[in-house]
C-alpha cells in the first residue's frame, strides 16, 4: 500500500513537472555511431520525445531501424566500399579472443579508427554544418550519443544549447569523467567483471579492477588526444569556442542504459547520472509480422529466438560453427526463429526454423511461446529479455559482452558458452538444460517484477530530465565540483603530500630530540666517572 502511494506521488510529481513544459522543444541528437545496436538505444530516445510533441533532429551514418514520421533524420550514409570495410572490422573482430575487454580495446585501436574517422565525416557533411552555420536554426538541447567521441559535444555550444550525453552502458571507467562519477574500486566491480548478489569483491577482483583501471587511463588518454586534435579539426576556426577541457564540463547530464537498482553492481551516483535501462522496449508489444505470429502459434513445444545482435551477421561466423549450431536447433522440438541476413544462403532447411533478415526482438520476446533466447550477450538484448522473464543462452562476441553474459550466468538467468570453440554436444546440453530446469525461467521472472518497479519509467524518466534541463537552460547545479578541480585537488594528493612533509618533519624532530638527549646523558656520565 505504501510502496503504490509512493509511486503514485513520484507519478504526480513528474506529470506536474511534464504538463508544466509541454511547449515544443527543438531538439537534436547527434548519433553517428556505427553501431545498430546503439542506434537502437539513442533513436529509441529521441522517438519518445517525438512522441511527447518536441521537435527533433537527428544526424546519423547507419538507417535506423527505430524512427518517428515527426523525427527529421539527416543520413550521412557509408558508401559502399566502406559499408564493406565495416563489415570486414566486424568478421575479424568476431573471430577473435575478445574476453579481456581492454586488452580487446588495445589490441582493435587501428580497427577502430576507421569508426571513429567516420563518425567525425559525418559532422563535416554540408547538411549537418548547416545547422549551426544557419541562424535561423534555433536548438534548445542537443542529445550526444557517446562512443568515445567526446569532440561533437562541441557542437552544443555552437548551436548555443545545453547538452545530454547519451551512452548505452552502465556508468563506468570510460564515462565517469563526463559528470564526475566517482571510481569506488575497492567495491564497484570494473565493466570486465561483475560481482555476486551478497558479495563483496574478492583480493582477485579488486587487483583486476585496479589493474583495469590503469588500462582504461591509458587508452583514456590516446582517446583524448585524438578527440583533441578531431575538435580543432571540426571547430578550431571559431575563436568563440573554448579551449577542449573547458567544453569537456559542458555536460548537464548523462543518460545511461541501465537500471543499477536492479541490475547492479550497487554504487553513489552523482545527480547527473539519469539511468534510462529499458528504453527501446515498448509499452505495449507489436503485433508480430504475419509469418511470425503464424510460425509461433504452432510451436506446440513452444520456441526459441537465436539473435547474435545487429553487428554480427551470419556470414562472419565460421561455416563450421554455423553448421553445428544447424545441427543442434533442427533436431529439437521446438520452433526457431533465427535471425539471417542471406535467405539465399541459409545454414539449412528445417521445418523447426524460421529464418529472418530482420527481427522486431522486443516484441518476439514479449510473445508467450518463447521459451529460450540465445544471443550475443550484447546489452540491448539481455535488458528485453529480462524484462520480458526470458532465459537465456549467451555466445558472447566482444566489447562489454563476455562480462555481461558472466553477470547474467551469476543471476541465475541461463548459461553462456564460448562461440569460437561451440560444439554441438555442449550447445545441446545448455539448450536442453535451460528448457528443462524451471529454474532459470522462475529466477529471471521474478527479477523481471523487480525491473520493471520503479518510481518512473524509463520513457518517464527521459521525458522529465530531457525537458528539466531545457526549462532551466542546462543544469550546471547538478555537476559535481569535482568536474572543476584539479586531479592534485580532486584526489587530495596535496593533503597527503603535506601530511608526509609534516610526518617526516616530525620524524626529524624527534631524532633530533633523541640524539640531543643522548648526547646528554653520555656527557652527564662522562662527567661523573671523571669525579
Amino acid at each position: 500500500m505504501v510502496q503504490n502511494v509512493t509511486r503514485i506521488l513520484y507519478l504526480a510529481v513528474a506529470a506536474v513537472a511534464l504538463i508544466g513544459g509541454n511547449e515544443a522543444a527543438n531538439i537534436l541528437g547527434l548519433f553517428p555511431s556505427l553501431s545498430p545496436s546503439h542506434l537502437i538505444i539513442q533513436m529509441s530516445a529521441a522517438k519518445v520525445l517525438a512522441e511527447r510533441g518536441h521537435n527533433v533532429t537527428v544526424v546519423t551514418v547507419l538507417k535506423p531501424a527505430v524512427s518517428h514520421k515527426d523525427i527529421n533524420v539527416i543520413r550521412v550514409p557509408l558508401s559502399t566500399e566502406e559499408s564493406a570495410e565495416m563489415s570486414a572490422i566486424i568478421e575479424k573482430m568476431s573471430k577473435s579472443d575478445n574476453k579481456n575487454m581492454l586488452y580487446s580495446m588495445f589490441r582493435m585501436i587501428g580497427q577502430m579508427n576507421f569508426m571513429f574517422r567516420k563518425m567525425a565525416d559525418a559532422l563535416k557533411d554540408p547538411r549537418v554544418q548547416d545547422l549551426y552555420q544557419n541562424k535561423d536554426n534555433k536548438f534548445d538541447l542537443v542529445l550526444s550519443g557517446f562512443f568515445m567521441n567526446d569532440y561533437q559535444m562541441g557542437f552544443a555550444r555552437k548551436v548555443n544549447a545545453p547538452l545530454i550525453v547519451l551512452a548505452t552502458m552502465p556508468p563506468n571507467l570510460l564515462l565517469n569523467y563526463l559528470v564526475g562519477n566517482p571510481e569506488e574500486l575497492s567495491y564497484v566491480p570494473s565493466i570486465n567483471d561483475s560481482v555476486e548478489k551478497g558479495k563483496g569483491l574478492s583480493f582477485k577482483q579488486r587487483l583486476g579492477g585496479y589493474v583495469m583501471s590503469l588500462g582504461f587511463k591509458v587508452f583514456a588518454r590516446i582517446t583524448e588526444n585524438r578527440n583533441k586534435n578531431t575538435y580543432k579539426e571540426l571547430f578550431g576556426d571559431d575563436p568563440n569556442m573554448p579551449e577542449y577541457s573547458e567544453m569537456m564540463k559542458n555536460a548537464s547530464l548523462v543518460f545511461f542504459a541501465s537500471h543499477a537498482l536492479s541490475e547492479g553492481p550497487v554504487r553513489p551516483n552523482v545527480p547527473g547520472v539519469i539511468e534510462i535501462g529499458g528504453i527501446q522496449i515498448k509499452d505495449t508489444p507489436a503485433p508480430l509480422p504475419q509469418n511470425m505470429e503464424e510460425f509461433l502459434a504452432n510451436a506446440t513445444n513452444g520456441g526459441i529466438l537465436l539473435s547474435l545482435g545487429s553487428n554480427v551477421q551470419g556470414k562472419h561466423l565460421s561455416p563450421d560453427t554455423v553448421h553445428k549450431m544447424f545441427n543442434v536447433l533442427s533436431k529439437l522440438k521446438e520452433r526457431v526463429i533465427w535471425k539471417w541476413e542471406d535467405l539465399e544462403n541459409t545454414p539449412g532447411k528445417s521445418d523447426n526454423i524460421l529464418y529472418s533478415k530482420w527481427l522486431p526482438q522486443d516484441d518476439i520476446l514479449a510473445h508467450p511461446k518463447i521459451k529460450l533466447f540465445i544471443n550475443h550477450a550484447g546489452k540491448g538484448g539481455l535488458t528485453e529479455a529480462q524484462y520480458h522473464g526470458k532465459p537465456m543462452l549467451s555466445l558472447p562476441v566482444f566489447g562489454d559482452q563476455p562480462a555481461n553474459a558472466d553477470g547474467m550466468v551469476k543471476k541465475g538467468f541461463g548459461l553462456t558458452l564460448n562461440l569460437l570453440t561451440l560444439e554441438e554436444q555442449p550447445f545441446r546440453e545448455g539448450i536442453e538444460e535451460i528448457l528443462s530446469n524451471p529454474k532459470y525461467s522462475q529466477t529471471v521472472s521474478t527479477f523481471s517484477k523487480l525491473y520493471r518497479d520503479r518510481p518512473l519509467t524509463a520513457r518517464e524518466s527521459v521525458i522529465y530530465w530531457t525537458e528539466y534541463v531545457i526549462r532551466h537552460h542546462g543544469a550546471p547545479h547538478l555537476q559535481s565540483p569535482v568536474m572543476h578541480m584539479s586531479f592534485i585537488a580532486a584526489n587530495n594528493l596535496d593533503i597527503y603530500a603535506i601530511l608526509a612533509i609534516l610526518v617526516v618533519v616530525l620524524l626529524l624532530l624527534t631524532k633530533a630530540v633523541i640524539k640531543f638527549i643522548i648526547r646528554k646523558l653520555s656527557s652527564k656520565s662522562k662527567k661523573v666517572k671523571k669525579q
